[in-house]
Order: structure tokens, then sequence, then C-alpha cells
């Protein structure tokens, strides 16, 4: 793979993980806004906070991949 290929890659992974995020915090801050609207259990809008969780963990380990990824392609 050459680095144009990796840097390309670097590039998609981190443009995926901000859509992630951005989309998450979206998502999830409406579905806490629409549960107190319509009355939601406590339980059932703790699922959109489990997903969300889910998903900023997901973002997490793809931000610690792309640092690897840029430290390594330096060296």
């Amino acid at each position: 793979m050459s680095a144009q290929d990796k840097q390309t890659e670097i590039v998609a992974q981190a443009r995926q993980a901000a859509v992630v995020i951005a989309a998450t915090m979206v998502v999830w801050m409406g579905a806490q806004w629409l549960g107190g609207q319509l009355g939601w259990q406590a339980r059932f809008v703790f699922l959109f906070d489990l997903a969300a969780l889910a998903a900023f963990v997901w973002a997490i380990y793809v931000t610690f991949r792309i640092w690897r990824m840029r430290r390594d392609n330096q060296g």
C-alpha cells in the first residue's frame, strides 16, 4: 500500500469517526428531548444512553487506530 493510499484511508476513517460522533450527539439529544415530551419510561430512554455510549466507544477506538497509523507513517 502506497503512502498516498494510507493517507487516504486515514482521512476516510477520521471523517467516519467525526460523522458518528456528530450524528450520535444529535440523535441522543433528540431522543432525550422526545422522551421527556412523550413521557417515556427512564429504562427505555436509558437504551438510547447505552447506544450513544457504544457509538462513542467505537469512535474512540477508531480515533486511537488513526493516531497509531499516523504515528507509524511518520516513523
